[in-house]
């Protein structure tokens, strides 16, 4: 594998990247929306006690599990499928690059362009949060990042197995949509009511938690924050007591498991499916 032309891909893609109108809408969408979470955070601190990072962190949860996965899973979709629509993949092909170095160059600089773009996000947060004069712990707030950084690549690796396995862009994003939908309503809500219509019982619930990632992202979130899971219930309680200590490098490892898998595949399916 020639390294000099994955760095040159990868430096397409951003560049292709930051030119996306959808991907700057939805990077602007997050930086807005936490810019205001941690402002109407920090102004209610006096009524409630509480304020900086903390605060902020726990509401940013729910607003990540919403944004980040529908930003990796359309960017995604669009890679491949956009570029084989256009031709153009039959044209870097044509290029003394291999599918191995293009399809590698595409992730890495898709995943970059995802990193920078939470990194403003949660950077300009941050940022505000320390001007209001407003601490907390930081730590929590950086973990927070890097996990989220992790669930943005994870769904953009999902989101490249549909791109590697659909001829049409259109096509593509709305599946990496529909798919997006369906890990969203398999949250709090549609395991709730899962468990009801299936009997499920604690262990059949924690299961069902751990394949989606958005909610392996959202335990380990709050474990870092709470440093136990009461607030996720029964699932959330016997995760805690059966696996203590072990749990936060499962879930990490399980959400870097969607980053590895998905691609894995996707590099298969596009060396079978070819560029056409």
């Amino acid at each position: 594998m020639d390294f000099e032309n994955v760095l040159t891909l990868i430096q397409k893609e951003l560049r292709d990247a930051f030119r996306n109108r959808w991907f700057l809408l939805y990077a602007a969408a997050f930086t807005g929306l936490s810019l205001a979470l941690a402002w109407f955070s920090v102004s209610g601190a006096g009524s409630f006690g509480v304020a900086g990072f903390g605060r902020t962190t726990a509401g940013l949860i729910n607003l990540i599990l919403l944004i980040v996965p529908l930003m990796g899973l359309t960017l995604g979709a669009m890679s491949l499928a956009g570029e084989r629509e256009k031709g153009t993949l039959i044209y870097l092909l044509a290029q003394p690059v291999s599918s191995g170095e293009l399809l590698l160059g595409k992730f890495i600089g898709l995943a970059l362009a995802l990193t920078a773009a939470l990194v403003i996000g949660f950077g300009l947060t941050g940022v505000l949060i320390v001007f209001l004069g407003n601490g907390g712990d930081f730590r929590i707030y950086l973990t927070l990042l890097v996990l989220s950084v992790i669930l943005a690549i994870a769904t953009l690796s999902m989101g490249f197995l549909i791109s590697a396995a659909v001829k049409k862009a259109a096509t593509a994003v709305g599946l990496a949509l529909f798919l997006w939908l369906i890990l969203v309503y398999f949250g709090d809500l549609g395991l709730m009511g899962t468990a009801l219509v299936m009997q499920l019982d604690v262990e059949q619930l924690l299961a069902f938690a751990l394949i989606n990632p958005l909610q392996v992202f959202k335990i380990a979130a709050v474990l870092d924050l709470r440093d136990n899971l009461e607030v996720l219930g029964p699932a959330g309680i016997f995760a805690y007591r059966t696996y203590g200590g072990t749990l936060w490098p499962l879930l990490v490892g399980l959400l870097f498991a969607w980053v590895v898998v998905p691609f894995l595949i996707a590099t298969q399916v596009f060396k079978k499916r070819g560029v056409l």
